[in-house]
């Protein structure tokens, strides 16, 4: 449970630290290997290819990548996520201490969010080597008993049953590399044989491909058959390996290496194979689409938010029905609103006129849903409303309000900026176009956040979100200063593109201002906001 919190931790960390990033790396458009290395390097971070998978799925499911695209970043992933044990198999217990003394001080004693984040990171890495030290003592005198050697004796005369083990530790531990990890720490202290580990380790790999089938189950197809095409992929190399590790003279093959080592070896080899499959990702996804097609077609994303509203005129008569319909529709304002930053950068790229004015419309639409609010709640007054119906409603329907006047934002500023380099043919220097990728990328993320705590009220979500808009405002006030020096040094784009590049960014911290608002009635009832960020006074 200590190596499954660990692995956690480390990839919690990565995920608040960098996590606004993985949807431009992964939605790249590229060739089949440069994808999967775009997902090695992804799962690498993540600590998981399961996470990596789940990631590129709901990326493919609005459309964001290809099919063909999604399937090679998460071949590369399954690589990705065998290195990672070969890097924390390695013996250097001596680190933990140390990893745990300074993520502790980064985590308690910082307040910039990559340094906590870090601090997170550190204090994972050095949990994990801790926990592999303690399975190697626990296992060790356990080993001496009668029933080990008997289990290890069985799963060795039948590889099938240690393979399926393997499999199912993997989906039960949600993490193939805790499995792989604990069959390299025992294959260390020889608690059973290395046909053994072999096994549970092929098996590890077909459970890791059907994690990412669990956690999806139930969900459209378009999520779906990413994680169906990895495990068709994955499964199948897991089981032929298995038969032909078997049934061929594999006895000799690298036995002067220590069988812990040859187990992570071999785990490497076998996901690099995977990459044999890169040149026919395209003939098997539309082999895919025609087996699994999609359910409706045609429809676009904001179509299906925009076309209908969740205000059912019959729930009126039952006050609790009633305040989940106005949760309903703030939540699908709040995805429209998603949809239109979420254009902004591309508008900001290609100056697609016709887009642009497509997204400025979608903003009527908000203006709708906030009208169609304020007359459902009127209509709720004339229910008996509890006080804290009454509190929920009012708070609702100033979320509604922020989500509105972030409409606003995109439609009345964001529009006219990007309008505006189409038709002048403004450019920004480098530097200054990727410090408002990233700025945007933030922005982008706490929009997403902002719904699940709009949906959960859970207090933590809601501190994360508060931290997150404290960054932004930090992150801006970092590009407006590097903008400034790139001025004062004569950079000729950056003078160009100056008014653009500050009212752009100033621009997307007030979206994301306006979304997080949604977190302080949650703090406030829960006592986690102060009265005043003022120093008190000393009237002395």
């Amino acid at each position: 449970m200590l190596l499954l919190y660990a692995v956690r931790l480390v990839r919690t960390g990565i995920s608040r630290a960098y996590g606004a990033s993985f949807k431009r790396i992964v939605t790249r458009n590229e060739s089949p290997p440069r994808a999967a290395i775009n997902g090695l390097m992804l799962a690498i971070l993540l600590q998981s290819s399961a996470a990596v998978t789940i990631l590129v799925s709901e990326f493919a499911a609005v459309g964001a990548i290809g099919l063909a695209g999604g399937i090679a970043v998460v071949i590369g992933a399954d690589l990705g996520s065998a290195l990672i044990v070969k890097v924390l198999s390695l013996r250097v217990d001596w680190l933990s201490p140390i990893l745990l003394a300074v993520g502790g001080a980064l985590f308690l004693k910082t307040q910039a969010k990559v340094s906590v984040q870090s601090g997170r990171i550190l204090i994972g890495l050095g949990l994990i080597l801790l926990a592999l030290q303690l399975l190697r003592q626990t296992v060790e005198p356990v080993q001496q008993g009668a029933y080990f050697p008997a289990i290890a004796a069985y799963l060795e005369s039948d590889p099938i049953t240690a393979f399926l083990v393997g499999a199912i530790l993997a989906l039960i531990m949600h993490s193939s590399v805790a499995v792989i990890l604990m069959c390299v720490t025992l294959l260390a202290i020889s608690a059973f044989p290395f046909s053994v580990g072999l096994s549970l380790a092929l098996g590890a790999n077909l459970g890791s491909a059907l994690i990412p089938i669990w956690l999806t189950r139930g969900k459209d197809i378009e999520i779906r058959r990413i994680p169906l095409a990895n495990l068709i992929i994955r499964g199948s190399f897991a089981i032929l390996a298995l038969l032909l590790w078997f049934r061929l003279p594999t006895d000799q093959i690298l036995v002067q290496i220590e069988p812990s080592e040859r187990l992570v070896l071999l785990h490497i080899v076998f996901n690099a194979l995977l990459f044999l499959f890169l040149p026919f990702v395209g003939p098997f996804a539309r082999g895919l689409m025609k087996l699994f097609p999609p359910k409706v077609a045609g429809d676009s994303v904001t179509n299906s938010l925009l076309d209908w509203t969740v205000l059912d005129e019959n729930s009126l008569d039952t006050p609790a029905l009633a305040l989940t319909c106005v949760r309903r529709e703030v939540l699908r304002m709040m995805q429209v609103a998603e949809v239109m930053m979420t254009r902004v950068i591309t508008h900001l790229e290609d100056g697609n006129l016709e887009a642009i004015a497509e997204t400025k419309d979608l903003d009527l639409k908000l203006n709708d849903c906030l009208t169609g609010i304020r007359q459902y709640v009127i209509d709720m007054h004339d229910q008996a409303l509890t006080k804290p119906q009454k509190r929920e409603a009012r708070r609702l329907t100033e979320a509604a309000i922020n989500v509105e006047t972030a409409g606003d934002i995109v439609s009345r500023r964001l529009v006219p900026l990007t309008i505006l380099k189409a038709k002048s043919g403004i450019r920004f220097s480098e530097e200054g176009w990727a410090e408002l990728v990233e700025v945007h990328e933030q922005v982008v993320a706490i929009t997403k956040l902002a719904s699940n705590v709009l949906l959960s009220e859970d207090v933590d979500a809601a501190r994360v979100l508060v931290e997150e808009k404290s960054d932004l405002a930090k992150r801006e006030r970092a590009s407006r200063k590097k903008h400034l020096k790139r001025i004062q040094k004569g950079t000729e784009l950056s003078l160009e593109s100056s008014d653009l590049h500050l009212e752009t960014l100033r621009a997307f911290r007030e979206f994301g201002s306006q979304l997080s608002s949604v977190a302080y009635p949650i703090l406030s009832r829960e006592g986690h906001l102060l009265d005043s960020r003022l120093v008190a006074r000393d009237e002395n």
